[in-house]
């Protein structure tokens, strides 16, 4: 019976037989519950296929096992429809820049806001300024989070590289690189390095998976190899360049390329 501390006396003399060497010693204690197991985050391996719609309404009937949507324009009904079709759902996030067209453009203080990125509305993050960042960083990827998103694309991580209008290093970037890996998975978030091809060998081990633009175009695309040899997709895009011309290679290295135009809608061409 379970709760039974000892055997009695009748008990003893029906188990001699079997249990001289041990006597009539007290029942073992229950097993202790084993330990929740850590909380799996998704990891999407190499040439999975994927779609990357971050403009017009999501056209949830494009048959890919992987999207990657706008994080605070799309809602979790979408997400929540997107996992009923058996998919995986990436959040797009701007980590990198102000976008002064998001609901929380106003708690960025003018101080971390330097030039623009080129694109309109946005302009470079003073990436140093953690203590600012983190908080607010922590807020949208929770907000991730919590509409069911299964990992985040944060965008412009690569200032150190850009003319931003902050002395920032490698250093710097490394540091704010890890740090938005490690709040993604504080939130039990996979989390795709965006770009930044130098610091891949630094990276690869922080990041689940990587999203890259036009590495065709501008003849990088091996050096995205150690992620595919750590079994982590790459998630390429071209937009310029023909599948004829790039999807040889890209099948070859084993990534996961498509061929899309910039408003990045719903249009996309496979390799």
């Amino acid at each position: 019976m379970r709760g039974a501390r000892t055997r009695g006396p009748a008990a003893c003399a029906l188990l001699v037989l079997s249990a001289l060497a041990a006597g009539c010693a007290p029942a073992a204690e229950p097993a202790a519950p084993a330990r929740p197991t850590a909380v799996q985050r998704w990891q999407p391996e190499p040439g999975v296929d994927w779609q990357w719609q971050l403009s017009g309404r999501v056209d949830t009937s494009v048959d890919a096992p992987v999207y990657d949507i706008d994080g605070f324009d799309q809602d979790a009904k979408t997400v929540a429809e997107l996992h009923r079709k058996g998919r995986k759902v990436i959040c797009y996030l701007s980590t990198g820049a102000w976008e002064d067209f998001r609901p929380d453009a106003g708690k960025f203080p003018a101080s971390v806001r330097g030039k623009s990125n080129g694109w309109e509305g946005e302009w470079w993050l003073d990436i140093r300024r953690a203590d600012i960042l983190e908080p607010l960083m922590e807020a949208r990827i929770a907000m991730c989070a919590k509409k069911g998103f299964d990992a985040v694309e944060p965008d412009n991580m690569d200032g150190y590289l850009n003319t931003t209008g902050f002395p920032l290093t490698a250093d710097d970037q490394l540091r704010y690189n890890r740090l938005i890996a490690r709040l993604a998975h504080r939130h039990h978030l996979a989390v795709g390095l965006k770009n930044d091809l130098p610091q891949i060998p630094q990276l690869v081990d922080d990041f689940d998976f990587a999203v890259n633009e036009q590495c065709a175009q501008y003849d990088e695309c091996e050096t995205l190899t150690p992620f595919i040899e750590a079994g982590k997709a790459v998630l390429h895009a071209e937009y310029e360049v023909p599948v004829a011309d790039f999807c040889p290679a890209s099948r070859k290295l084993r990534l996961s390329s498509l061929l899309k135009k910039y408003e990045l809608g719903v249009w996309r061409r496979t390799c």
